[in-house]
């Protein structure tokens, strides 16, 4: 009983460490994804002069499904600003006909996990999980850090004055 909480206390520091790599202010890594029903590859390199949020989601996970509508309603109001969303699905493959009806009611850029190379992030382990970088391709929300999930109220404080700039 006692490797137990010692597996735990190790898996807890093991995923802080992974985080912990990311920091904010400095340059985010390079996320690569096939789009979802194009051949079109979204690059974060070619974003550069855009605001872009990069969130992992699930089908199946409640407070994704719940969150979507406010990137959704963000997106829309500020696309014209320099706004970009690009939403990776964490899904199995065999799951590609749920996200494609999820995710046909919404107009961000949608991508399955498989098709997708973020290991520049660390391991994606808790969803909604949420990525912003600025204009300049710097990370200005680590998404291992805080909130899992992304509020409309920090849309507004955190990304409306990046696009300002």
């Amino acid at each position: 009983m006692k490797k137990l909480p010692l597996l735990l206390v190790s898996l807890v520091m093991c995923s802080k460490l992974i985080a912990a790599d990311l920091s904010v202010g400095q340059a985010a890594p390079d996320i690569q994804a096939k789009l979802l029903d194009s051949n079109e590859v979204f690059q974060l390199v070619k974003q550069r002069g855009k605001v872009v949020i990069v969130n992992f989601w699930a089908t199946w996970c409640a407070p994704c499904k719940a969150e979507m509508p406010a990137l959704q309603s963000y997106l829309q109001q500020h696309r014209g600003d320099g706004l970009e969303v690009l939403a990776i699905s964490m899904d199995d493959p065999k799951d590609e006909p749920m996200v494609k009806k999820m995710a046909q009611q919404f107009s961000f850029q949608v991508a399955l996990k498989a098709d997708a190379n973020f290991k520049g992030l660390g391991r994606i382990w808790r969803m909604p999980t949420t990525f912003v970088i600025d204009k300049e391709g710097v990370l200005r929300k680590n998404g291992h850090v805080g909130d899992a999930e992304i509020s409309a109220a920090e849309l507004e404080s955190l990304v409306t004055p990046l696009l300002a700039k």
